[in-house]
């Protein structure tokens, strides 16, 4: 809010705050008022707010000190925003876009970067011979985490007082290519459980739970055994397990807020945790003081927590070793949805038990299941309605 300052020579010294610089400080601004001969009293005071919410408003609408360049502030919202807000691998993630993002816009100021400088960055980012690995560019999804990134970036500098505007806000994307899922059928996954009989119970139980669940992969191994209930047949989701070059293994939190959830499942995924856990409290004792302990339902030979890559190496290799199709590990996450789907449950409650963040977000990655599943139910009431009416009998 400005305020006024009094001068010796009855002039005064208006005072208004702008927001903040890069560094954080405040920045403020001054101006020099002097009323008109003559005016005193009510009226002075009357003017003199008139002046300070001129002033104000002058402040307010214009742009503050953004003449920062563009890698100087990103370093200090890594610093300040980033490395205290973001998920490690999300954070891990920026910190790799720094390299072609500085190269392209880093020289440049804050205030002087327009839609178009991001525009042409994020169009020379699609062609051919950026991605050094492949000779061609970069997939669409990677394009918009790097516009995601510059955007972060901005938003922080206008919240910080810095700037009015983003000018990310006008940029398009490259359209991605609709690739359609690779999902194991139905019958797929029932060959794959039935296969897994005589293989070690952590496999077994590994395999039933993401099959039956849908849990993502550091969802899966970050499953500890006072998440299992099994007497109300609940399992609740309360953090992953990550891996980085750095940290090695670590714990984090779930994916968003809404990833925090309980699911109720099937009897068959308890019967088959229920024996993992009694196979694994033996192969315990049987170890003695090897084992570190970590109380995660699914660990390395010695206790401590299963390593990310294993699952889909072992399943890999299991689906050459018994001639199976092989889809990783996320397709099952996919299946599961699909089989949601296909039974009738509700967009609501089918992103309630993937823990997405928006009901949007599962109706845009399910669309096709979607459109499939309205088609049929479409095609029930045309054939309940078809039928003829039963004539009542005399």
């Amino acid at each position: 809010m400005a305020y006024a300052e009094k001068r010796a020579n009855g002039s005064y010294r208006l005072r208004a705050s702008c927001g903040y610089s890069a560094d954080g400080r405040q920045v403020t601004r001054s101006k020099t008022w002097t009323p008109a001969p003559g005016l005193t009293g009510k009226k002075l005071e009357k003017e003199l707010l008139r002046a300070l919410d001129r002033f104000q408003a002058e402040c307010d609408s214009c742009t503050m000190p953004g003449n920062v360049k563009f890698s100087v502030f990103a370093d200090q919202w890594f610093t300040e925003y980033a490395e205290k807000r973001l998920k490690k691998s999300s954070f891990k993630r920026m910190k790799a876009y720094k390299a072609r993002t500085y190269a392209a816009i880093g020289h440049l100021r804050m205030d002087k970067i327009t839609a178009r400088h991001v525009q042409q960055f994020i169009n020379n980012l699609g062609e051919d011979g950026i991605n050094e690995t492949t000779g061609k560019g970069l997939a669409p999804k990677t394009i918009k985490c790097y516009l995601s990134f510059i955007s972060d970036i901005f938003l922080y500098a206008i919240r910080m007082g810095m700037l009015k505007d983003n000018p990310c806000k006008n940029v398009v994307l490259p359209t991605p290519e609709q690739k359609e899922k690779r999902i194991p059928t139905l019958e797929e996954a029932q060959q794959l459980l039935e296969s897994l009989e005589n293989e070690p119970l952590y496999w077994r139980a590994f395999w039933t739970l993401a099959i039956y669940s849908g849990l993502r992969r550091g969802e899966l191994l970050g499953l500890e055994w006072q998440d299992i209930d099994f007497e109300n047949r609940i399992i609740t989701i309360a953090r992953e397990s990550q891996y980085n070059s750095e940290d090695g293994v670590y714990t984090d939190t779930p994916k968003t807020t809404s990833s925090r959830r309980t699911l109720k499942l099937h009897p068959i995924v308890f019967e088959v945790l229920r024996a993992h856990k009694v196979a694994q409290a033996e192969y315990r004792l049987s170890i003695g003081d090897q084992w570190r302990g970590s109380g995660r339902l699914f660990t390395g030979v010695n206790g401590e927590p299963m390593h990310p890559n294993a699952p889909y190496n072992w399943l890999k290799r299991f689906c050459k070793r018994t001639n199976q199709p092989f889809y990783g590990i996320h397709a099952f996450r996919h299946l599961n949805a699909s089989l949601q789907i296909s039974s009738g449950t509700d967009a609501k409650t089918v992103s309630a038990n993937l823990g997405h963040s928006t009901v949007a977000t599962t109706l845009n990655i399910y669309a096709h299941s979607f459109d499939e599943a309205r088609a049929r139910a479409s095609e029930g009431v045309g054939d309940l309605l078809a039928q003829k009416p039963s004539r009542r009998q005399a």
